[in-house]
């Protein structure tokens, strides 16, 4: 058994302990020591972020071999076609190389989520969507790039799930602890 803090990572906060700046990071959420972040979150990204100090389910998280999904619910520019949609479905080409295919779900309306302060900035002439978007790899903005490539930018990203564990009601800045075990 590992423990396994689950982490709702608020808008605006680095994925480390260190401070950098007047940044706020997780030693403003988490008292507790000796844990690291399995895998990271963007500084203008939110949801849940997993901490551990066990290696092995660390490693179990973040290493693509073993198709761990982690699933993004995403706000993008514009109206998200069958075009993009199959495009993100069969994998994406990067200036890294093509991405593995992704899953994907369009959501009919915008799904129920938390303000964002400050909250995503409103145009007029240009709509937007909501999808959910899962992957197993971790390249360096890999959603963000994913999206870009077929022509719908990203305005929101919370990841919601990675694995078997769900980001569930945590509000921003509240996390959970669970005893797990550890996969191998």
């Amino acid at each position: 058994m590992a423990r396994l803090i689950l982490f709702n990572k608020p808008y605006r906060v680095l994925s480390q302990f260190s401070k950098d700046g007047d940044k706020k990071t997780l030693a403003d959420y988490l008292d507790i020591r000796k844990i690291y972040p399995a895998g990271r979150l963007d500084y203008d990204s939110e949801g849940l972020l997993l901490l551990t100090a066990n290696g092995a389910l660390q490693h179990y998280i973040t290493d693509p071999t073993h198709r761990c999904y982690k699933t993004y619910r995403l706000q993008v520019e514009g109206r998200v076609n069958r075009s993009a949609l199959k495009q993100l479905k069969q994998g994406v080409e990067l200036n890294d190389g093509l991405t593995q295919p992704a899953r994907v779900r369009l959501h009919r309306s915008p799904p129920l989520l938390w303000q964002r302060h400050p909250p995503i900035r409103q145009r007029k002439n240009i709509p937007t969507c909501w999808l959910d978007l899962s992957i197993y790899e971790g390249r360096n903005r890999q959603i963000k790039r994913m999206l870009a490539a077929v022509g719908h930018p990203v305005l929101r990203l919370v990841r919601i799930r990675v694995g078997d564990w769900l980001l569930g009601n945590l509000a921003p800045g509240q996390w959970m602890e669970k005893q797990v075990d550890v996969p191998e």
